[in-house]
């Protein structure tokens, strides 16, 4: 390879050898590659060769091929190209030589050992090959990039014709047929169509169609259901939105359903979808019907890339298509509308003159200027709108039976002389209400019907035009112009000026009537005033002083006179923004109640009850000093504010000096009374916002009082207030406790004392509270008295201790507890023995306890109902026996089984204190002598049960005895 190519031949030069002629012809790298190889062949030692090239690192055969087997000959044509440098094998009988500049490799077959021979015979054949076969390579790219820019070039020009013709003055048919023929200069297109869809509507429209088999002619303005034209080919490109081609078996495979052939089957199909922003708004499709002509990937991309500029073309024909119908409907509307204005503007003109005119008039009705002169200007003012040379206005004089015509115009000479009423033109315009227009001919034709004569109207004039002059419903006169002249005629238009005119002549002549008229009123109006003005100050005077007496009366109590809550508040509200502006100062509110107050109301009647409080009021208000305010807030209630307290101990010797006072005897209705009374007192300072808190607050302090005992006070503290709240979250958890069962009937066994047997049980209720633990009664019973769910409670324990009660058999009997609100509710006996019905418990075994109280409330109404729960065989014991204000005179009365003694006699037995031994045995002879048992309570120690049964008592409970537990215990 290290010679060099033999010289051309010529004169004097040797001549070339014989394969350099075929050699150098070869114009391209597969002829090179066969002519190379022929020249290997025929050298001696060589048996076989072949070529190859390089292409992304692996060697691509172009001429020849190694023999199966032949892989290391591969690697070492590998190896030598890679090098650069020609290699042989280990034996000489092959070799591989790089042919640069060119990629090529040609690997030799050889003799053995001869390698290196035939490669130094092919030396100047493989260094021409080399630049020949890259020359070659070179040339054929050349060839491939100038193809692929004529392509280029040509569809640049078939995408800017087609943009061109967007914009174009052509009808849109003229546009698509020039459009099938850019299509015809890319592809076969000589059978095409366009189709156009409305996602909206679902329809297609065949826009273009060119067929040179199907030559049915295709409406583009027909809307063709999509559905109609369901599993053709045209179907499923819109449908799916994807370019189909082939010929019909090959269709087939594409599409996702049966085919539906329409029109004649062609030998090559291709459609594509056109597409804007992901949505097929319509598809182009070409055919062929001639066999060899068809269509490959590159016409369907390109055909696809053209479609997306076919649709932007047709959607911008489109849009100018609709621009220009939009702007010539647009221009005609605007040249409509501009007729409107102009004559909007003349009429706008007339209306800011006739505007202008009528301003005038009203001017001139308050203007400081005479009659004549306001006729004058009138007269002026319509001499710019109309012709009113001849001028006259006529008005009806006061009597209302003559026509007075203080203002007459007429170039003729006339004068308008007041004449009574009769049959003239004027006369008729006031008659009739109405403008008249007329010529001499309808004046004449209204004197011949009668409506006129003509000796009152006078010459006639060749055009007359009067207006009556209305004030509301009557017609007080009228304005009117005429003319002498032919050519002066009035029209509508003047009518309805001179309408217009003749109302607002008439609304300012009424306003200078009635200014007139009230001139005159105004001097016997002042008259007038100054006699009323004394009248109404003293008027005034009264009215003020019957408004202080309303104001006290609303902020005052009727009864007793003093300020009620209303007037409190305000005066509360006054004192704490002091307190606000000086944090240091303090003051009080004392709330107040007169204890048993319902008891003097219920006993000596409300006369008496009201001259209590008259007399509580005078004794509050001399304990107290200005500013301090005593007030009564309602019934019985009564709150003293005191503005000033240096310290608490102040308040509380104002709360004794009360309750020194008010217990001072008292006589009503005949009767020594010791009033008392309970008070709260709330210290008021800075940290308080309003009124309503410190009445709360003094309100709680009152209600910790009369718990404990009344005819005391208690000052207000944190810990009351945590009491108060404590209530409120007891009341509310008392209904969840309802709803949910938390409550839990305890029994407590009553007991023979001589036998030591269990007689009957008293059921006790309890509550598992989820957060406090177990409660007794008398920690949540006077709460659920006071909110008013104590009624429940007991029913739910009446139905429950039962229920638990009847399963023990029927031995043992039931005692329950009822409370004094039951007995007033008039179907409790029907109720409770509708619940023994339910429970299953026989009425015979279930015994009710009642308070003393409960007796003396209404006792009729207990009686009967005692009596017909004994009808039953429900019994009756009263409980407590002993510590009430029942009389020992008509207990007999009562239906009653058994009395409970009390624990507080049962607890001093025997310790020789006091005399309950003699009250024991009392109850105890009482009962007998009644055919009543007796059932002493709290027996807790044995020496109290021997006692009771010296004295005879044999029945018995208490904690010696057993203690309050579930049934469960006692099973």
């Amino acid at each position: 390879m290290n010679g060099s190519p033999p010289p051309m031949t010529g004169p004097g030069t040797p001549a070339a050898p014989a394969w350099f002629e075929p050699l150098v012809a070869a114009d391209t790298v597969d002829t090179l590659a066969t002519r190379l190889l022929a020249i290997a062949a025929g050298t001696p030692g060589c048996c076989d060769a072949w070529l190859a090239q390089a292409e992304n690192d692996t060697l691509a055969l172009v001429a020849g091929g190694p023999a199966a087997g032949s892989e290391d000959l591969l690697a070492l044509a590998g190896t030598a190209l890679r090098t650069g440098t020609a290699l042989s094998t280990g034996d000489g009988s092959a070799t591989a030589a790089p042919l640069p500049p060119s990629p090529h490799v040609l690997v030799l077959a050889c003799d053995p050992g001869r390698a290196g021979d035939v490669l130094q015979a092919l030396a100047s054949p493989l260094a021409i090959a080399g630049r020949l076969l890259s020359r070659s390579l070179k040339m054929a790219e050349l060839e491939a990039s100038n193809a692929r820019l004529v392509h280029s070039e040509q569809l640049q020009r078939a995408l800017f014709a087609i943009s061109n013709l967007a914009g174009s003055e052509r009808p849109m048919s003229e546009m698509l047929r020039e459009i099938h023929a850019i299509i015809g200069t890319l592809m076969y297109a000589e059978n095409f169509f366009l189709v156009l869809r409305d996602p909206e509507r679902e329809t297609i429209r065949f826009l273009y169609f060119a067929d040179v088999e199907d030559t049915a002619p295709r409406d583009p303005e027909l809307e063709i259901p999509l559905a109609s034209r369901e599993n053709t080919l045209t179907w499923y490109v819109i449908r799916d939105g994807k370019p189909l081609m082939g010929d019909t078996p090959s269709l087939l495979k594409q599409i996702s359903g049966p085919l539906n052939i329409h029109g004649p089957d062609g030998n090559d199909w291709l459609g594509v979808p056109m597409l804007r922003d992901g949505q097929v708004r319509g598809a182009l499709v070409v055919q062929s019907y001639e066999p060899g002509i068809g269509y490959d990937a590159n016409d369907m991309a390109l055909l696809s890339f053209v479609g997306s500029h076919i649709l932007t073309a047709l959607e911008r024909k489109q849009g100018k298509v609709e621009l220009e119908r939009s702007v010539k409907l647009r221009t005609q509307e605007l040249a409509d509308a501009n007729r409107g204005l102009q004559l909007e503007i003349v009429e706008r003109q007339r209306a800011e003159r006739l505007q202008a005119v009528l301003f005038q008039l009203a001017q001139m009705a308050t203007a400081d200027i005479s009659q004549a002169q306001f006729y004058r200007r009138v007269h002026e003012v319509v001499g710019e709108l109309l012709n009113a040379e001849n001028f006259f206005i006529a008005l009806l004089n006061e009597a209302g039976d003559a026509l007075e015509f203080p203002y007459y115009v007429d170039v003729r000479g006339r004068s308008g002389q007041t004449r009574p009423l009769g049959r003239g033109l004027s006369e008729y315009v006031m008659r009739e209400g109405d403008v008249f227009m007329g010529t001499s001919e309808d004046i004449t034709a209204l004197a011949r019907r009668g409506e006129i004569e003509l000796q009152v109207a006078g010459d006639p004039a060749l055009s007359w035009l009067g207006a009556p002059l209305l004030a509301g419903e009557d017609t007080i006169g009228l304005v009117a112009v005429q003319s002498y002249t032919p050519s002066v005629r009035y029209g509508p238009a003047d009518r309805e000026l001179l309408s217009f005119v003749a109302s607002q002549l008439a609304n300012s002549l009424s306003r200078r009537r009635a200014a007139q008229i009230q001139q005159r009123s105004l001097e016997q109006l002042e008259e007038r005033v100054a006699a009323r003005t004394l009248e109404l100050r003293k008027e005034i005077h009264e009215r003020e002083r019957i408004q202080e007496q309303l104001k006290h009366e609303v902020m005052h109590d009727a009864l007793t006179g003093l300020p009620n809550r209303g007037y409190l508040r305000e005066r509360l509200e006054r004192v704490l923004g002091l307190l606000r502006r000086e944090p240091h100062r303090k003051g009080a509110l004392l709330y107040l109640d007169i204890d048993r107050f319902k008891v003097v109301n219920d006993s000596l009647g409300h006369l008496a009850g009201d001259e209590m409080l008259r007399e509580v009021a005078r004794r509050l208000q001399a304990c107290v000093r200005d500013p301090d305010l005593v007030s009564r807030l309602s019934g019985d209630e009564f709150a003293i504010l005191l503005e000033q307290v240096p310290v608490p101990e102040t308040a509380v010797k104002v709360a004794q000096r009360l309750l020194e006072k008010l217990g001072e005897p008292l006589l009503v209705a005949g009767k020594e009374l010791e009033p008392s009374a309970s008070i709260g007192i709330a210290i008021t300072d800075a940290t308080y916002q309003n009124a309503d808190d410190v009445l709360r607050d003094a309100d709680v302090a009152l209600y910790r009082a009369k718990e404990l005992g009344r005819k005391r006070f208690e000052l207000f503290d944190v810990s009351l207030q945590k009491h108060a709240v404590d209530v409120l979250e007891m009341e509310r958890d008392l209904r969840v406790a309802l709803q949910h069962d938390q409550f839990e009937p305890y029994f407590q066994p009553i007991q023979c004392l001589e036998t030591d047997e269990v007689m009957g049980y008293e059921a006790l209720i309890r509550w598992n509270h989820p957060t406090r633990g177990l409660l007794a009664p008398g920690q949540f019973l006077p709460i659920a008295e006071d909110s008013g769910s104590i009624e429940a409670i007991d029913w739910w324990m009446f139905e429950h201790s039962c229920a638990l009660m009847a399963g023990r058999g029927d031995r043992d009997y039931l005692t329950i507890n009822v409370s004094p609100l039951h007995f007033r509710r008039e179907d409790f006996s029907q109720r409770l023995t509708q619940m023994l019905q339910r429970t299953g418990l026989a009425p015979s075994r279930l015994v009710i306890e009642v308070t003393e109280g409960s007796l003396l409330d209404d006792p009729e109404g207990v009686r009967d109902i005692l009596a017909r729960l004994r009808d039953e065989g429900i019994g009756a014991a009263l409980d407590d026996f002993g510590t009430g204000y029942s009389s020992l005179s008509y207990l007999h009365t009562f239906p009653l089984r058994s009395v409970k003694i009390d624990r507080s006699f049962v607890a001093r037995l025997g310790i020789g204190e006091g005399n309950s031994d003699a009250v024991v045995v009392s109850i105890l002879a009482l009962a007998r002598a009644l055919g009543m048992e007796a059932v002493a309570e709290g027996i807790e120690t044995a020496a109290q049960r021997d006692a009771l049964l010296a004295m005879g008592c044999r029945y018995g409970q208490g904690y010696l005895l057993g203690r309050p537990a579930p049934i469960g215990h006692w099973s």
